[in-house]
Formats: C-alpha cells, structure tokens, sequence
C-alpha cells in the first residue's frame, strides 16, 4: 500500500467534523498552527507520527484508530480532484 497524503486528511478531517471541532479549536488543542493542519487536511502537508499523536489526543481518540482509519481510507477508491 502506497502512502497517501489525502487519504491522511480525509481521516483526520472525518473525525474533527464528527468531534464538532473547526480547524481553529483542533489545532489549538494539538498545539499545532491551523494553517499546518489545514495543509495536512488537503493533502499539501504530510504529518510526522508526533504530530499524528497530538492531532489524535486533541481529537480524543486513540492514535492507532486513527491510524487504523487512514489505512481504511488508503484502501478506497481516489475520487477525483476538483480542477
């Protein structure tokens, strides 16, 4: 399975929207700038496992179900990008 940064932020985006966070309050939580999380939402940013650990902590969940659930959204389909 190749590495896939949208599929990263596809996950980390899924659970802050069902946690009812904005980008503004996760990032706070994470002790990680908004921009840098909004960058790794969209797949222009590709997050080291610290900061995978603090993005799951903020979201309160544990990392490996995250991790778990990028894996899940690795495996998908790709959907086509917006031109």
């Amino acid at each position: 399975m190749d590495y896939d940064r949208d599929a990263v932020g596809r996950a980390i985006r899924k659970f802050r929207n069902e946690k009812g966070l904005t980008q503004e309050v996760c990032s706070g939580l994470a002790g990680i700038a908004r921009s840098h999380l909004a960058m790794i939402e969209v797949g222009s940013k590709q997050p080291n496992l610290e900061t995978i650990w603090k993005i799951a902590s903020a979201l309160k969940i544990p990392p490996h179900e995250l991790v778990k659930y990028i894996e899940a959204e690795m495996e998908r389909p790709a959907e086509p990008r917006n031109s």
